[in-house]
């Protein structure tokens, strides 16, 4: 489901500058699920991924609308297009409501939450409320909940890695293995042992991976095998579990967590071990996406011994595999964290 239905790949033209002093490039805007993507003006080459969760209007109320995808980022979008401009406010506003604050948005959630609430009371079996919340919290929602735990973790790592070629590479690395509008990467410089999944499909990589190694099939592997555990256990359903049933039912009825259990959910999870992933499964993305097992394999484990089937069931033995990135991009997401 994308955020709001009916603007489901709403497409439009738009004015991109990846940093102060760049020139700026004519682009087409497509708002996905939880991101705008840029790409260029055939929407062949993606040129950057916003999180609608982060999405800042830089000049409220003044027109053309103009936005960057955080408070702190360099990059600008202009945007004339007044449907894609109410697309991008609504998804601004529905985070905002979902945020801390009294209004009748809360206390509406508040009632029809509670009457929810008795009849699960009635037929509550446990972990029935956690699935349901699960099932039923909006994008927007997950992606302002996983953005909070983000920040959390940042107070460890550092802020992510960023730099205009990098950023570019990265987000064509993400479009080449995740669909546009899921979610997105960021290079941590430290923290995450190897790579996290966050709620709202944000994917967390340690920066080794684009350094240690010298070709992206491994980055490229960590991400789908981060996709294979979400697929099989929602990100979501490991903050409940740690947060317990009064924050899962604040979170359904209310849309919002307390912060501070945020805060140490972001440190809990960095040092929690990484889940188990069905193999077949992971072979069966990367002959999706028609790129080798085999760098991933050696990566986790340079014996060999404990990862044979990613080895010896590798597609691309018999086929031709299509390359991760170009070369030049390659370059570019190795040197994303600088010195």
């Amino acid at each position: 489901m994308t955020a709001l239905e009916q603007y489901a790949r709403l497409e439009t033209a738009g004015v991109w500058r990846s940093a102060p002093g760049e020139p700026r490039i004519n682009v087409t805007v497509t708002f996905g699920d939880a991101t705008l993507t840029i790409a260029d003006q055939r929407g062949e080459r993606v040129l950057s991924h916003w999180s609608l969760a982060a999405v800042e209007r830089v000049n409220p109320g003044e027109e053309p609308a103009l936005y960057a995808p955080s408070a702190e980022a360099s990059e600008l979008l202009e945007l004339e297009d007044d449907l894609m401009v109410e697309a991008v406010e609504r998804v601004r506003r529905v985070i905002k409501r979902a945020r801390p604050r009294p209004g009748w948005l809360r206390r509406g959630l508040l009632w029809g939450g509670c009457a929810a609430l008795a009849y699960l009371a009635v037929f509550w079996l446990p972990g029935a409320l956690t699935d349901h919340t699960v099932r039923s919290l909006p994008q927007p929602v997950r992606a302002e909940v996983g953005s909070q735990v983000f920040r959390a973790i940042t107070r460890i790592s550092g802020q992510p890695c960023r730099s205009p070629l990098g950023d570019r590479a990265l987000a064509r690395l993400h479009t080449r293995l995740v669909a546009p509008e899921k979610g997105g990467l960021l290079v941590l410089p430290a923290g995450v042992d190897q790579s996290l999944s966050l709620p709202g499909g944000l994917i967390l990589l340690n920066r080794a991976l684009v350094e240690d190694f010298e070709s992206p099939e491994v980055v490229a592997g960590f991400v789908l095998a981060e996709r294979a555990r979400s697929a099989k256990e929602d990100p979501l359903y490991r903050l409940l579990d740690f947060a317990g049933l009064r924050a899962t039912i604040r979170l359904l009825t209310t849309g919002k967590m307390d912060p501070a259990l945020l805060e140490a959910y972001g440190e809990h999870v960095l040092a929690q071990p990484e889940a188990p992933i069905d193999e077949e499964t992971l072979l069966a993305m990367f002959e999706k996406r028609s790129f080798s097992s085999k760098p991933y394999a050696y990566a986790r484990d340079v014996s060999g011994e404990t990862v044979l089937t990613l080895i010896e069931a590798d597609p691309m033995r018999t086929s031709v595999a299509r390359p991760v990135l170009s070369d030049a991009n390659w370059v570019a997401l190795q040197g994303i964290c600088g010195e």
